[in-house]
Protein backbone atom coordinates (compact mmCIF):
# COMPACT_ATOMS: atom_id res chain seq x y z
CA UNK A 1 0.00 0.00 0.00
CA UNK A 2 1.14 3.87 -0.83
CA UNK A 3 -0.55 6.82 1.12
CA UNK A 4 1.81 8.99 -1.43
CA UNK A 5 -0.63 11.51 -3.10
CA UNK A 6 -2.25 10.90 -6.51
CA UNK A 7 -0.94 14.03 -8.80
CA UNK A 8 -3.53 15.64 -10.95
CA UNK A 9 -3.07 18.61 -12.83
CA UNK A 10 -4.73 21.21 -15.89
CA UNK A 11 -4.10 24.26 -17.15
CA UNK A 12 -6.75 25.70 -14.85
CA UNK A 13 -9.29 24.92 -12.09
CA UNK A 14 -11.46 22.46 -14.74
CA UNK A 15 -9.41 19.47 -13.50
CA UNK A 16 -11.26 19.72 -9.96
CA UNK A 17 -14.62 18.12 -11.93
CA UNK A 18 -12.00 15.08 -12.31
CA UNK A 19 -10.47 15.39 -8.92
CA UNK A 20 -14.15 15.10 -7.68
CA UNK A 21 -14.73 11.64 -9.14
CA UNK A 22 -11.28 10.79 -8.28
CA UNK A 23 -12.34 11.58 -4.50
CA UNK A 24 -15.95 9.72 -5.08
CA UNK A 25 -14.28 6.30 -6.11
CA UNK A 26 -10.83 6.99 -3.95
CA UNK A 27 -12.04 8.91 -0.68
CA UNK A 28 -8.91 7.92 1.59
CA UNK A 29 -6.41 8.95 -1.05
CA UNK A 30 -4.41 12.56 -0.64
CA UNK A 31 -4.69 14.45 -3.78
CA UNK A 32 -2.27 16.70 -5.00
CA UNK A 33 -3.49 18.84 -7.84
CA UNK A 34 -1.75 21.64 -9.96
CA UNK A 35 -3.54 24.60 -11.84
CA UNK A 36 -1.02 26.12 -14.35
CA UNK A 37 -3.22 29.46 -14.14
CA UNK A 38 0.09 31.32 -15.48
CA UNK A 39 -0.39 29.49 -18.55
CA UNK A 40 -4.49 29.47 -18.88
CA UNK A 41 -6.15 28.28 -21.16
CA UNK A 42 -4.22 25.86 -22.68
CA UNK A 43 -6.82 25.68 -25.33
CA UNK A 44 -5.33 28.68 -27.51
CA UNK A 45 -1.36 27.58 -27.13
CA UNK A 46 0.55 26.16 -29.85
CA UNK A 47 0.75 22.42 -29.21
CA UNK A 48 4.91 22.62 -28.63
CA UNK A 49 4.26 25.10 -25.77
CA UNK A 50 1.65 22.63 -24.30
CA UNK A 51 4.01 20.34 -24.50
CA UNK A 52 6.22 21.49 -22.62
CA UNK A 53 4.26 22.93 -20.16
CA UNK A 54 2.95 19.81 -19.10
CA UNK A 55 6.37 18.36 -18.82
CA UNK A 56 7.14 21.04 -16.38
CA UNK A 57 4.21 19.96 -14.53
CA UNK A 58 4.32 16.46 -14.44
CA UNK A 59 8.00 16.53 -13.18
CA UNK A 60 6.51 19.38 -10.57
CA UNK A 61 3.90 16.73 -9.11
CA UNK A 62 6.61 13.39 -9.29
CA UNK A 63 9.79 15.74 -7.22
CA UNK A 64 6.86 16.18 -4.36
CA UNK A 65 5.96 12.91 -4.19
CA UNK A 66 2.78 11.51 -6.92
CA UNK A 67 2.81 7.98 -7.28
CA UNK A 68 0.37 8.54 -10.64
CA UNK A 69 -0.36 11.59 -12.13
CA UNK A 70 -3.42 11.93 -14.13
CA UNK A 71 -3.45 14.37 -16.83
CA UNK A 72 -7.23 16.24 -16.03
CA UNK A 73 -7.00 18.19 -19.33
CA UNK A 74 -8.16 17.14 -22.80
CA UNK A 75 -5.88 19.42 -24.43
CA UNK A 76 -3.16 18.32 -22.85
CA UNK A 77 -4.01 14.66 -23.22
CA UNK A 78 -3.88 14.95 -26.75
CA UNK A 79 -0.74 17.35 -26.88
CA UNK A 80 1.05 15.54 -24.54
CA UNK A 81 0.31 12.18 -23.24
CA UNK A 82 2.78 9.58 -25.01
CA UNK A 83 5.44 12.44 -24.28
CA UNK A 84 4.97 12.13 -20.95
CA UNK A 85 4.72 8.44 -20.95
CA UNK A 86 8.16 8.01 -22.25
CA UNK A 87 9.37 10.65 -19.91
CA UNK A 88 8.31 10.09 -16.97
CA UNK A 89 8.16 6.14 -15.08
CA UNK A 90 5.29 6.72 -12.86
CA UNK A 91 1.77 5.92 -14.50
CA UNK A 92 0.39 8.64 -16.30
CA UNK A 93 -3.36 8.90 -16.96
CA UNK A 94 -4.78 10.79 -19.67
CA UNK A 95 -8.03 11.53 -20.79
CA UNK A 96 -9.76 11.66 -24.15
CA UNK A 97 -13.56 12.66 -25.05
CA UNK A 98 -16.34 10.50 -24.17
CA UNK A 99 -16.36 9.75 -28.56
CA UNK A 100 -16.84 5.94 -28.52
CA UNK A 101 -19.56 5.64 -26.02
CA UNK A 102 -21.74 8.10 -27.59
CA UNK A 103 -21.01 6.73 -30.84
CA UNK A 104 -21.99 3.58 -29.39
CA UNK A 105 -25.24 4.68 -28.12
CA UNK A 106 -26.64 7.78 -30.39
CA UNK A 107 -29.74 6.50 -31.58
CA UNK A 108 -29.67 9.23 -34.42
CA UNK A 109 -26.24 8.35 -35.98
CA UNK A 110 -25.81 12.54 -34.81
CA UNK A 111 -23.32 13.24 -31.97
CA UNK A 112 -21.86 16.67 -31.07
CA UNK A 113 -18.11 16.98 -29.26
CA UNK A 114 -17.70 20.59 -27.17
CA UNK A 115 -14.25 20.95 -26.79
CA UNK A 116 -11.32 23.65 -26.85
CA UNK A 117 -9.87 24.49 -30.55
CA UNK A 118 -6.92 22.77 -29.17
CA UNK A 119 -8.03 19.52 -28.79
CA UNK A 120 -10.40 18.98 -32.05
CA UNK A 121 -6.74 19.47 -33.75
CA UNK A 122 -4.98 16.95 -31.55
CA UNK A 123 -3.64 13.86 -33.66
CA UNK A 124 -5.44 11.65 -30.65
CA UNK A 125 -8.87 13.50 -31.12
CA UNK A 126 -8.21 12.66 -35.06
CA UNK A 127 -7.77 8.98 -34.44
CA UNK A 128 -10.58 9.17 -31.40
CA UNK A 129 -12.98 9.91 -34.57
CA UNK A 130 -11.81 7.59 -37.01
CA UNK A 131 -11.81 4.74 -34.76
CA UNK A 132 -15.35 4.87 -33.01
CA UNK A 133 -16.68 7.80 -35.44
CA UNK A 134 -16.99 5.84 -38.83
CA UNK A 135 -21.31 5.51 -38.39
CA UNK A 136 -22.13 8.31 -37.04
CA UNK A 137 -21.90 12.13 -37.65
CA UNK A 138 -19.65 14.16 -35.45
CA UNK A 139 -20.37 17.55 -35.10
CA UNK A 140 -17.62 20.27 -33.35
CA UNK A 141 -17.97 22.91 -31.51
CA UNK A 142 -14.81 24.74 -30.12
CA UNK A 143 -15.44 27.09 -27.05
CA UNK A 144 -12.64 28.54 -25.35
CA UNK A 145 -14.90 31.43 -23.51
CA UNK A 146 -16.69 28.57 -21.71
CA UNK A 147 -13.12 27.52 -20.12
CA UNK A 148 -13.10 31.37 -19.08
CA UNK A 149 -16.41 31.61 -17.85
CA UNK A 150 -15.67 28.20 -14.79
CA UNK A 151 -12.55 30.26 -14.31
CA UNK A 152 -14.18 32.81 -13.12
CA UNK A 153 -16.05 30.91 -10.42
CA UNK A 154 -19.48 31.41 -12.98
CA UNK A 155 -21.08 27.75 -13.64
CA UNK A 156 -24.58 29.74 -13.42
CA UNK A 157 -26.72 32.39 -13.97
CA UNK A 158 -27.98 34.78 -17.43
CA UNK A 159 -24.64 35.59 -18.64
CA UNK A 160 -24.15 31.88 -18.77
CA UNK A 161 -27.10 31.05 -20.22
CA UNK A 162 -26.75 33.08 -22.78
CA UNK A 163 -23.61 32.33 -23.91
CA UNK A 164 -24.20 28.45 -23.95
CA UNK A 165 -27.72 29.45 -26.12
CA UNK A 166 -25.28 31.13 -28.92
CA UNK A 167 -22.53 28.42 -28.28
CA UNK A 168 -24.91 25.36 -28.55
CA UNK A 169 -26.95 26.50 -31.40
CA UNK A 170 -25.15 24.62 -34.21
CA UNK A 171 -25.59 21.54 -32.64
CA UNK A 172 -29.23 21.92 -31.49
CA UNK A 173 -29.72 22.51 -35.05
CA UNK A 174 -27.97 19.39 -36.24
CA UNK A 175 -30.20 17.38 -33.88
CA UNK A 176 -27.57 15.65 -31.80
CA UNK A 177 -28.51 13.06 -29.05
CA UNK A 178 -25.36 12.33 -27.33
CA UNK A 179 -23.01 15.81 -26.57
CA UNK A 180 -19.62 14.79 -25.07
CA UNK A 181 -18.10 17.59 -22.94
CA UNK A 182 -14.56 17.26 -23.91
CA UNK A 183 -13.01 20.25 -21.84
CA UNK A 184 -12.74 19.40 -18.25
CA UNK A 185 -14.09 23.14 -17.40
CA UNK A 186 -17.14 21.80 -18.59
CA UNK A 187 -18.67 19.70 -16.40
CA UNK A 188 -19.11 22.48 -13.97
CA UNK A 189 -21.68 23.68 -16.70
CA UNK A 190 -23.38 20.85 -17.07
CA UNK A 191 -26.75 21.37 -15.17
CA UNK A 192 -26.79 24.53 -17.65
CA UNK A 193 -25.59 22.84 -20.72
CA UNK A 194 -28.52 20.37 -20.21
CA UNK A 195 -31.49 22.76 -19.85
CA UNK A 196 -29.83 24.65 -22.99
CA UNK A 197 -29.89 21.49 -24.69
CA UNK A 198 -32.89 19.53 -23.18
CA UNK A 199 -33.87 16.39 -21.72
CA UNK A 200 -33.93 14.24 -25.13
CA UNK A 201 -29.72 15.26 -25.50
CA UNK A 202 -27.74 13.08 -22.93
CA UNK A 203 -24.60 14.51 -21.99
CA UNK A 204 -21.11 12.72 -21.61
CA UNK A 205 -17.84 13.67 -19.79
CA UNK A 206 -14.47 11.13 -18.67
CA UNK A 207 -14.71 11.50 -15.84
CA UNK A 208 -15.84 8.90 -13.88
CA UNK A 209 -14.28 7.10 -16.36
CA UNK A 210 -10.64 8.55 -15.31
CA UNK A 211 -11.70 7.30 -11.99
CA UNK A 212 -12.47 4.20 -12.36
CA UNK A 213 -8.63 3.99 -14.76
CA UNK A 214 -6.73 5.62 -11.79
CA UNK A 215 -8.48 2.25 -9.32
CA UNK A 216 -7.21 0.36 -11.04
CA UNK A 217 -3.77 1.47 -12.09
CA UNK A 218 -2.97 1.79 -8.37
CA UNK A 219 -4.30 -1.43 -7.37
CA UNK A 220 -2.59 -2.97 -9.80
CA UNK A 221 0.50 -1.54 -8.30
CA UNK A 222 -0.07 -2.27 -4.90
CA UNK A 223 -0.45 1.28 -4.79
CA UNK A 224 -3.86 2.08 -2.94
CA UNK A 225 -3.85 3.74 0.21
CA UNK A 226 -5.40 2.82 3.18
CA UNK A 227 -7.04 5.70 5.33
CA UNK A 228 -9.39 5.63 7.95
CA UNK A 229 -10.70 9.16 7.24
CA UNK A 230 -10.75 10.96 4.14
CA UNK A 231 -7.82 11.87 2.32
CA UNK A 232 -6.42 16.05 2.03
CA UNK A 233 -6.30 17.88 -0.76
CA UNK A 234 -4.04 20.55 -1.82
CA UNK A 235 -4.21 22.54 -5.06
CA UNK A 236 -0.54 23.97 -5.89
CA UNK A 237 -0.93 27.27 -8.76
CA UNK A 238 1.25 29.36 -10.98
CA UNK A 239 -1.63 32.29 -10.13
CA UNK A 240 -2.50 34.54 -7.65
CA UNK A 241 -2.93 32.33 -4.53
CA UNK A 242 -5.70 34.72 -3.39
CA UNK A 243 -7.54 35.19 -6.49
CA UNK A 244 -7.48 31.38 -7.93
CA UNK A 245 -8.70 30.18 -4.10
CA UNK A 246 -11.60 32.38 -3.60
CA UNK A 247 -12.42 30.54 -7.33
CA UNK A 248 -11.75 27.05 -5.87
CA UNK A 249 -13.91 27.65 -2.60
CA UNK A 250 -17.12 28.36 -5.68
CA UNK A 251 -15.98 24.72 -7.25
CA UNK A 252 -15.35 22.43 -4.49
CA UNK A 253 -16.93 21.12 -1.12
CA UNK A 254 -14.86 20.75 1.46
CA UNK A 255 -11.46 21.68 2.82
CA UNK A 256 -8.80 22.77 0.20
CA UNK A 257 -5.73 23.90 1.31
CA UNK A 258 -4.22 26.09 -1.92
CA UNK A 259 -0.62 27.14 -2.48
CA UNK A 260 1.50 29.40 -4.83
CA UNK A 261 4.38 27.80 -6.70
CA UNK A 262 6.24 30.58 -8.04
CA UNK A 263 8.79 28.72 -10.38
CA UNK A 264 9.07 25.30 -11.82
CA UNK A 265 12.50 23.85 -12.18
CA UNK A 266 11.52 22.63 -15.60
CA UNK A 267 11.46 24.97 -19.05
CA UNK A 268 7.81 24.91 -20.18
CA UNK A 269 7.22 27.86 -21.87
CA UNK A 270 6.46 31.99 -21.19
CA UNK A 271 2.99 32.88 -20.24
CA UNK A 272 1.57 35.49 -21.85
CA UNK A 273 -1.76 35.81 -19.75
CA UNK A 274 -3.43 36.88 -17.18
CA UNK A 275 -3.12 34.72 -14.10
CA UNK A 276 -6.38 33.29 -13.72
CA UNK A 277 -8.12 33.58 -17.38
Amino acid sequence: MNPAPIGIFDSGVGGLSVAREIRRRLPGEDLLYFADHAFCPYGGRPLEVIRGRSVAVVGELIDRGAKAVVVACNTASGAALETLREEYSVPIVGLEPAVKPAAANSRVGRIGVLATAATLQTARFHRLVQTYGQNVEIFQRASPELVELVEAGEISGESVERLLDRTLAPLREAGIDKLVLGCTHYPFLRDAIQDVMGAEVEVLDSGEAVARQVERVLAGMDALAINDGPGDIRLLTTGDREQVEAIVRRLWTGPIEVQSVDQLRRWGGEPSGSSTT
